[in-house]
């Protein structure tokens, strides 16, 4: 029990050290894993002894049980709001009223700047963390005690020992600009909510009824001013107030500073106003408080306001005004991005005419739509997007706004995943906007294996007109290399004197062209994987190549085949037919063939596939709604092919057995012409298939049914040459080791792996080993 005592001091003095460090002192010596560990540790130990519980525990920060309501707080010393300045001569004049009051001449100011968050005040009695609450009106807040505690930035205990035996401390709760976009990004991938701006997530977090759900919102604070205070001193100026916080455990911000008269405070602004963008938090202006606590005094308020204090306002970040349309971009991927195209506007000082949508679902809980008045927000380096549609303005006649159907620039079909918030333009390799990195993928070393061709060269390739698609890497010629080198020195101004000298350097395109003339000659899996196609990598170009051998099978197929391939599911799958439907991939396709492009190894489908060639997996592949495998099976039984079930009657399909509401969805589903087509070109190919595919396998490599792991450097070839040539013997080569992994080829430096086939009694090859075997199993 004592040890149990001991580590569990030690761990929390350890994790409020480490809270300390990190927001206060910005020099974190824990890393996130560690944190989480004596975290961990600590849960454990409460858990196990529960009279150590302690409600100041740093595990007690999170999931406490949700409120039931916000209690009213009573201010002791109001929180009163700051007159604002828009203007240096405001600023001067606010300057000029102190320096006449108190006759002085350029006083000294406290400055910091203005964070757009969440006014609140803490409360601390015996260095305890009490209660905290919202500036609500001023005079009185929410009662918000239980979601301040899941703040790690907030003290629950003050460091130190002169601190107040009763303490208000006043500061902004906010959201870091990283952490806010990281959330939305989040939320957008996942379908969520996405938070309109750092302000509104900050308020909404702190106002929600479970305090685990604002556990959730990544939340930060700083101190900038005490409230009520007993039973200790206050220092004599503002500016030692802060640096006692700090030393108690509050985060002060570090860009808070010193400065005399007008011209110190205008020189302020102006050196917050540059580094406005590049700070991690959002401002709106920067606050001026005279320093000294008696000229405060003296100076006195007006209204609801202290005549001593100003807040010195930024351009606004957010402004009004019409969308005027809604187009889609195409980016280098494929992903098909909403931009919002406004009424000229000006936020922050820049002309906004373009603003992210971010995706059709963030349209779709905006419910913005053209002709909308809308509220535009710049904050930072963030790009301006749309935060919120003025619902009262909106124009009669105007309707919700839907993602076109086809790509813009291209023409091909734009797709969306099942369950996924991006839409992408299918049209791969004979989109325009896709040119460039469809040509980077296909000519990659994994891909076509072009080498020499960089980044660089498809650049300027692309941009001067020698490549608009993938085919036309293989109908370059060397004068075009040279003419393009040229030509990029001309348009750069960097032409070599050599060059003007009449010497021009051409074995950098001699070797290229020979590189692409070496790449005409491939194997299936490359060219499949060349492509591009979403979610086919190497792994699935692989299988797709082993399973059905042959290009031209492949390219025709209809994507419900593509599911009798292991590990192709159905996401996959309708990827490889949406793209092999657009005309534009096809088109490249053949001309990549007709300029040369040559699949050395292929053969017939594998004989595996028969196993599944059947009208009833076939039925369940196509993903007919409510048509289970019992259903497709009764299908199966009662018709002969899937030409059959097209052209059948609702009576004829009835007799098969099918309960009505099975029978109701599968006559829904054909009605689209679209899904008609898909059964009836299924159920042709399904019977191609058949025709072609071998009844039994030829005969087996020497390794087949082996498992094989290479690991280190090998002098003879490169681990890919030796993956490829096990492969063709019929072995398996998988990445890591197991128990049943056959044998292990470790080369030089082998680590990890070839420790663990030690471990586990694994047969160790040496590259001699793997020589001699490759050499008595070659091909003849």
């Amino acid at each position: 029990m004592v040890q149990a005592r001991d580590r569990v001091r030690d761990l929390r003095r350890l994790l409020e050290d480490a809270n300390h460090r990190y927001y206060v002192l910005d020099d974190p010596t824990l890393s996130d894993a560690e944190y989480d560990q004596l975290l961990r540790e600590l849960e454990a130990l409460e858990t196990e002894h529960p009279e150590l519980a302690d409600a100041d525990s740093p595990t007690q920060r999170v999931g406490l049980a949700p409120a039931g309501g916000f209690a009213e707080v009573t201010h002791a010393i109001p929180m009163l709001s700051l007159g604002n300045a828009f203007s240096d001569e405001e600023v001067v004049d606010f300057v000029r009223r102190i320096e006449e009051r108190l006759e002085r001449t350029s006083p000294s100011f406290s400055v910091e700047p203005k964070l757009d968050g969440l006014a609140i005040s803490l409360r601390y009695e015996q260095g305890r963390f009490v209660q905290g609450a919202t500036r609500g009106d001023g005079a009185t807040g929410e009662d918000v005690t239980a979601n301040l505690r899941t703040i790690k930035a907030i003290p629950l205990r003050l460091r130190g020992k002169d601190w107040p035996k009763t303490l208000e401390v006043r500061g902004e709760v906010y959201m870091p600009l990283a952490e806010f976009n990281r959330y939305n990004q989040r939320a957008l991938k996942e379908g969520g909510k996405v938070l309109a701006n750092p302000r509104n997530g900050a308020a909404g977090s702190l106002r929600q009824l479970d305090p685990r759900i604002t556990a959730q919102r990544p939340l930060a604070f700083y101190a900038y001013a005490v409230g009520a205070v007993d039973g200790g001193e206050l220092a004599n100026t503002h500016s030692e107030t802060l640096r006692r916080l700090r030393d108690w455990g509050f985060p002060v911000s570090a860009e808070s500073d010193v400065v005399a008269g007008a011209d110190g405070v205008l020189g302020y602004y102006r050196r917050m106003g540059e580094k406005r963008e590049g700070l991690p938090f959002d401002i709106d202006g920067v606050v001026y408080k005279l320093d000294d606590y008696a000229g405060q005094r003296e100076m006195g308020f007006v209204s609801r306001a202290p005549r001593w204090a100003i807040a010195h306002k930024f351009p606004a970040q957010e402004q009004t005004t019409v969308l005027e349309a809604i187009e889609i971009q195409i980016g280098r991927t494929g992903a098909a991005t909403p931009v919002a195209r406004l009424r000229p506007v000006q936020v922050a000082g820049v002309v906004v005419t373009n603003a992210t949508l971010h995706n059709a679902d963030q349209i779709a809980r905006l419910d913005v739509r053209v002709g909308d008045t809308v509220i535009v927000r710049r904050a930072g380096d963030v790009i301006p997007e749309i935060a919120r549609v003025v619902p009262e303005r909106r124009p009669a006649g105007t309707v919700p706004w839907t993602m076109p159907l086809t790509c813009p620039v291209c023409g091909a079909e734009i797709v969306r995943e099942e369950g996924e918030a991006a839409w992408r333009c299918s049209g791969e390799l004979s989109c325009p906007a896709q040119r460039k990195e469809a040509i980077r993928h296909f000519a990659s070393r994994r891909a076509m294996d072009i080498e020499g061709l960089g980044d660089r060269y498809i650049e300027d390739l692309s941009d001067l007109g020698y490549l608009e698609s993938v085919a036309d890497l293989y109908k370059l010629t060397l004068d075009d290399l040279l003419e393009m080198k040229r030509r990029v020195d001309e348009r750069d101004g960097t032409t070599p004197e050599t060059v003007k000298a009449g010497k021009v350097a051409s074995k950098w395109a001699e070797n290229l062209i020979e590189a692409i003339d070496r790449s005409r000659r491939t194997t299936l899996e490359r060219f499949l994987f060349a492509l591009g196609i979403e979610h086919v990598g190497e792994s699935t170009a692989k299988a797709l190549a082993a399973w059905f051998g042959d290009l031209e099978l492949i390219r025709y197929l209809p994507w419900p085949l593509f599911k009798r391939v292991p590990d192709v599911g159905g996401e996959v799958a309708r990827a490889i037919g949406h793209f092999l439907d657009q005309p534009g991939n096809q088109d490249a396709i053949s001309a990549l063939l007709a300029r040369g492009v040559v699949i050395a190894d292929t053969h017939p489908p594998s004989p595996k596939l028969r196993e599944s060639l059947d009208l009833a997996t076939l039925l369940t592949d196509t993903e007919i709604p409510k048509i289970t495998r019992t259903r497709a099976e009764q299908l199966a039984k009662s018709f002969a092919d899937a030409a059959q079930i097209v052209a059948a009657s609702e009576a004829a399909l009835a007799q098969s057995g099918l309960p009505p509401e099975t029978l109701s969805a599968l006559l829904a589903w054909r009605a689209e012409a679209a899904h008609a087509v898909l059964l009836q070109r299924s159920g042709e190919a399904l019977a191609r298939l058949l025709a072609i595919t071998p009844m039994t396998a030829s005969a087996e490599g020497p390794l087949a049914g082996k498992t094989v792991v290479l690991t280190g450097g090998l002098a003879s070839m490169s681990r890919d040459q030796a993956g490829d040539r096990l492969e063709a013997l019929g072995a398996k080569v998988s990445g890591s080791v197991s128990k049943k992994t056959s044998f292990v080829v470790a080369g030089e430096a082998a680590g990890s792996k070839l420790d663990k086939a030690r471990e586990l009694g694994v047969e160790v090859w040496d590259e001699a080993a793997l020589i001699d075997f490759l050499n008595r199993h070659a091909p003849e």
